[in-house]
Order: C-alpha cells, then sequence, then structure tokens
C-alpha cells in the first residue's frame, strides 16, 4: 500500500514462524534491523514474525527482498561484517541491473563487462578462503581484468580491495602452476613520517610499509606456508628501489600504493616484466604522498597507456568499499570536499 506522503508501505509476515531465525535476522535488540533501515533509507518496524517496511518504491522493495534472503541464512546468528557484506552485494546487483538496462553505447559495454556473475569457474580463486570472489561489479571486473591481461591498473579508494583481490590472484596463479613466483613491491614513502627516525637497518625500516602485503599472504596462504615460500624463493617481498635493473620473468608482480611512484620510478616498474610474467598495479589518487609539486607515476601512467592494448585499468569507488561502513562514507565526504575545493580553483 502506499501512504499520504507517497512512500510504499510493505507488510511482509514470515510463515511458519522461527524464533530463532527471527532473533538472529533482528540481531541484539534490533541492531540489524536499524542497520538494514540506514543503509536503504526506509523505516523497518517489527511484531512477532510480521515486518513493516516503509519508504520510497525501490528501497522498500529492495529491504524486504533482503530480508528474505537474510532469513534464510539465519539458522545461524548473523554477524555484523556479513550483513554489511550482503547489504553491499544487494546494492551492486541492483547498480548492475541498471547499468545493463539504461546505459548508452560506451557505458552499456562498461556495465554489460562489470555485471558478469562472480560464480564463473574462472573467477574462483585458488586460496585458502575457498570463498573468494568478487563481491561487487568492479571486482569482478577487476578480477576478469587480471585473469585477461599482463598489465592491470587497479585504482580506487582504500578498503575496495583492490590490494587484496590482486594478492589473492598472485596465490592463485601459483598455485596453478601459471607463474614461477610471485613479487610484491611498493614505493617506501613515508605519509608524514620520516624513514630515518624509525629503528634498525633499511630492511626493518621498509617492513611496516609492506605490512598490509604480508597480512593478506598470512591469510591466504598461511604463515607456514609464507615462511616456506621464502625460504624457497618463491615468494619475494621488496621495496620498488630494489627492482631496477631487473627482469621478470614468469613472474606474477605487484605494486602496490602506487600513487606515490614517479613517473620515472613507474616506467622503470612497467619495463621490468618479462615473458609469461603478470603486473597488478593498484593505488588510490586520492591519497598521494610524495612531495608537493612532484607529479605521481600512477596518474601519468593512467593517462598515458590508456589505449594500450594488453593493459586494462579497473576504476573503483566508494560503493566497492567492503570495510566498515564508515569508510564508505569517510569516502564520499572528502571527495565531495576535493570536488568543492577544485571547483573553487577553477
Amino acid at each position: 500500500m502506499v501512504g499520504d506522503n507517497g512512500r510504499l508501505i510493505l507488510r511482509h509476515a514470515f510463515i511458519p514462524p522461527d524464533n530463532a531465525r527471527l532473533a538472529n535476522l533482528s540481531g541484539s535488540l534490533d541492531e540489524h534491523l536499524r542497520t538494514l533501515a540506514a543503509a536503504f533509507d526506509v523505516k523497518i518496524l517489527r511484531r512477532n514474525e510480521s515486518f513493516l517496511v516503509e519508504g520510497a518504491r525501490a528501497n522498500a522493495e529492495r529491504a524486504v527482498v533482503l530480508l528474505q534472503q537474510l532469513y534464510g541464512r539465519a539458522a545461524r546468528p548473523i554477524g555484523a561484517e556479513e550483513l554489511e557484506l550482503a547489504i553491499l552485494e544487494a546494492m551492486a546487483d541492483d547498480g548492475a541491473r541498471l547499468d545493463a538496462g539504461g546505459a548508452g553505447d560506451a557505458g552499456a559495454r562498461d556495465g554489460a563487462a562489470a555485471a558478469e556473475p562472480a560464480a564463473g569457474p574462472d573467477l574462483r580463486l585458488r586460496t585458502r578462503r575457498s570463498d573468494l570472489a568478487g563481491r561487487t561489479p568492479n571486482q569482478v571486473a577487476y578480477l576478469k581484468n587480471i585473469l585477461g591481461h599482463d598489465i592491470t591498473f587497479g585504482i580506487g579508494p582504500a578498503g575496495t580491495g583492490k590490494t587484496y583481490l590482486a594478492v589473492a590472484c598472485a596465490v592463485d596463479a601459483l598455485e596453478r602452476n601459471a607463474v614461477q613466483r610471485i613479487i610484491l613491491t611498493r614505493p617506501a614513502v613515508e605519509a608524514g613520517e620520516r624513514l630515518g627516525f624509525l629503528p634498525g637497518d633499511l630492511a626493518q625500516k621498509v617492513d611496516p610499509y609492506l605490512r598490509p602485503l604480508y597480512d593478506a599472504l598470512y591469510e591466504l596462504m598461511g604463515i607456514d606456508r609464507v615462511a616456506k615460500a621464502f625460504e624457497k624463493a618463491t615468494l619475494e617481498v621488496a621495496p620498488l628501489a630494489f627492482m631496477r635493473g631487473r627482469t621478470l620473468n614468469h613472474a606474477f608482480v605487484i605494486l602496490d600504493e602506487a600513487q606515490n611512484t614517479t613517473p620515472e620510478q613507474m616506467k622503470m616498474f612497467l619495463t621490468r616484466i618479462g615473458f609469461g610474467s603478470k603486473a597488478v598495479v593498484t593505488g588510490d589518487v586520492s591519497q598521494i604522498d610524495l612531495p608537493k609539486g612532484s607529479d605521481s607515476g600512477l596518474v601519468e601512467a593512467e593517462r598515458i597507456l590508456r589505449r594500450v592494448d594488453g593493459i586494462a585499468t579497473t576504476h573503483f569507488t566508494s560503493a566497492d568499499v567492503v570495510r566498515h561502513p564508515l569508510v564508505a562514507r569517510i569516502v564520499e565526504a572528502y571527495g565531495r570536499a576535493d570536488q568543492a575545493r577544485d571547483e573553487e580553483r577553477r
């Protein structure tokens, strides 16, 4: 039914009722229902097995569909992270349908590529996490680009899975013997601090900058296997400066935090790629820590290599953030502030 203010009011009851499922669906003190209501901009009221959802038609209908899906999973408690990912997937599915149905020629091509399902066997990666796959259309497109291109750029804000999915593809390639080794690198550029003030030798100074890569490896391979891979030299983690003069054959190479490379460093890295190798370059152009006046190698490479065959670029947005929901809102707020500042300068 439609309310006086034009908002749609949907009533839904779970029959036969299951009190355990209803409790898991609602969360402690209806916390899950409040999260769903905020995500879809609707009101959700519950009385026993009956739910009332009020909001704009599309939002109310999406909320009811997701409530039904979550009820099916609610034989066990639903964690906050699982709920947020379910909301993200529901929104991504809706976005993919819109892109496929209403975009122009170029937009339709991009939307169709992004909206392809992640369930295909070629997108199930061989890692410790058997369920690992793209959760949003952009993540699915990113995985396909990595699998189908020798060099892939992943550009977007923090928390969108750029580095994690790249490491997962590298582990998968190593498991399938598609490559002989994994090489992970990033520029040792400070975000306000100075390396010289950190204790220890060069390796110990650089190690904190490489920690996110280690974390991904530990989760996807296990600590013991990572240690053995280092011993066998099938796994290498090094600062970008150590790449000069090398030719990287039969390797899966990931350059992380590439927004902090200079144009010279980026060209040096890209020309290291040898036979049988893949390279993935990730970065967030909104968080450049280079000295003022310095150009970012990632920004320049994206512009120069845009039409080069064999190179693909995936752009992520705040809609792809799979961390705490506040991260997406923070990214959006900073994006609006940057846009306003750019407009003032014009």
